[in-house]
């Protein structure tokens, strides 16, 4: 429980000591935090992306003379702190060859990462669906199936390509989730979004709200059907 706890709390304490004052996070900002949690982001990711964001916000600062506005939220950081979790993975992914003792350490050992696949792949079995999602998880199931088979005969497969390919796959899900969802469930899983992204649109740029809620939406439909993320960084490494 003190891990969990310090990882939000030191999260929001860096945030406020490089904005320079204090401010309670957001609703928004909360549930941020917990995505990135759930996803396993190490908190040293966060906390490097978080120190990129305002890098970059206090030279620009430095060049406009204090013109710039302050930024008002975490949501603020998000593209820098995932853009810090991709380059830590890259610079996993790009390492030479591990021993078997590094693997192990890694926690990406094919085994691991074959039986991930395997426990995803059963989750979204296990979930009664309307058409045409049902076919298309069937689909993303048998392909996560086959995923599995090829780590275990080739261990040393591309955990980035890999990687790649999961992304696609849930990009196929949730299309084939959004095509069979109520139209009132969408309209009203927008209507919040919109609503808790609001204070931010002044703030970020459109490409970052996009991220941010699709993001939101991709993570509230799939829980509401009790299916799994698929990418790597939801694997994890207890």
């Amino acid at each position: 429980m003190q891990n969990y706890f310090n990882y939000f709390t030191e999260i929001e304490e860096r945030f406020q000591q490089r904005r320079g004052s204090l401010l309670m996070l957001s609703t928004l900002d909360w549930a941020l935090i917990e995505t990135w949690r759930e996803a396993g982001v190490p908190l040293e990711a966060v906390l490097r992306g978080i120190d990129t964001a305002f890098d970059k916000h206090d030279a620009k600062s430095l060049k406009a003379r204090g013109k710039v506005r302050k930024v008002n939220g975490l949501a603020w950081c998000a593209q820098s702190v995932m853009e810090s979790v991709e380059a830590a993975m890259e610079a996993s992914i790009g390492a030479a060859p591990a021993s078997d003792a590094d693997s192990t350490e890694s926690g990406f050992e094919a085994e691991r990462v074959a039986a991930y696949l395997e426990e995803n792949a059963a989750k979204i079995e296990a979930v009664k669906l309307l058409a045409p999602g049902d076919s298309i998880a069937a689909e993303v199931a048998v392909r996560l199936r086959a995923l599995a088979v090829g780590m275990r005969e080739e261990p040393g497969e591309s955990l980035e390509a890999l990687d790649r390919t999961l992304t696609v796959l849930e990009e196929k899900l949730f299309a084939g989730l959004i095509a069979a969802a109520p139209e009132d469930e969408m309209v009203a899983l927008r209507e919040q979004a919109a609503r808790e992204l609001a204070p931010y649109r002044g703030k970020m740029q459109a490409t970052q709200i996009k991220q941010v809620q699709q993001q939101f939406l991709q993570k509230r439909v799939l829980e509401a059907r009790k299916l799994p993320r698929l990418s790597l960084f939801y694997m994890s490494h207890g």
